[in-house]
């Protein structure tokens, strides 16, 4: 059986995704609190669950298990992704120019995240488990998608400049 090395790379992805996200702010302080606040225990989240499915796949488990594992670990990504769009689209809008463009490239950042973990749990749970091999060898495909659909969701936060909220998300301890 193979480790699962690809979901390192998710979890170094995510936090990448969210370090970067934590540099653009209902007043920009106000605004930025609230935002890191609710992505914190995402990442702890993401973090948990690649943890324990690392554990799991490596493992000696049957394809069943693994698919099981996978199918949990990516659910579980996916709620977790979901839950942390939503806190942050109950942010509302920070008030600073380009506020709402700001407030919708994090919002939609996290949409993509939700959805390439959907798409992950979505394809392992269509996979046969009956032959071992040509299971794991659909396993890395589909977790290669998960990470270019992920790296393609990341926030661009050089394109959301406000000095109001770069301090706010520099100083405030929550976001760091």
């Amino acid at each position: 059986m193979r480790p699962a090395r690809p979901l390192a790379l998710v979890v170094l992805l995510a936090f990448a995704s969210i370090v970067a996200g934590c540099s653009g702010t209902h007043g920009a302080r106000a605004w930025a609190s609230s935002v890191c606040t609710t992505l914190e225990p995402w990442r702890t989240e993401i973090g948990s669950l690649t943890t324990r499915a690392q554990q799991q796949m490596s493992a000696l488990t049957t394809p069943g298990q693994a698919k099981e594992n996978l199918s949990r670990l990516f659910g579980g990504a996916e709620n977790a992704s979901e839950k942390a769009r939503a806190g942050v689209a109950k942010a509302g809008v920070p008030d600073v120019t380009n506020g709402k463009q700001i407030a919708d490239s994090f919002l939609s950042s996290l949409t993509a995240m939700r959805d390439a973990y959907g798409k992950a749990r979505t394809g392992i749970q269509a996979l046969d488990t009956a032959r071992s091999e040509p299971f794991y060898q659909q396993v890395t495909k589909v977790v290669a998608q998960l990470q270019a659909d992920y790296s393609a969701s990341g926030l661009d936060t050089s394109k959301l400049n406000s000095a109001e909220l770069q301090e706010a998300f520099d100083e405030l301890p929550e976001c760091r």
